[in-house]
């Protein structure tokens, strides 16, 4: 089990200048939406950028989450 402000302290933790908001949709503990919007996404594609937020979730992503919806973008 995860909270949505533990997902986004660990976002936050790679993406520190990043504005970030997690909702978890069913109240369940592992379905969530989530916005990254970091400057740093501006040179990658959108493909990369999620990695990057998988890359980031960790272990998390892999045994706690259920489904992510994700939109990143650049400001």
């Amino acid at each position: 089990m995860i909270t949505a402000e533990e997902i986004r302290a660990k976002l936050l933790e790679a993406f520190p200048d990043a504005c970030i908001q997690v909702v978890d949709t069913t109240g369940t503990f592992d379905h969530f939406d989530a916005v990254v919007v970091d400057e740093r996404f501006r040179t990658m594609s959108r493909v990369r950028q999620h990695q990057a937020v998988y890359e980031a979730l960790g272990d998390a992503f892999r045994d706690r989450i259920h489904a992510l919806a994700l939109k990143t973008s650049a400001p």
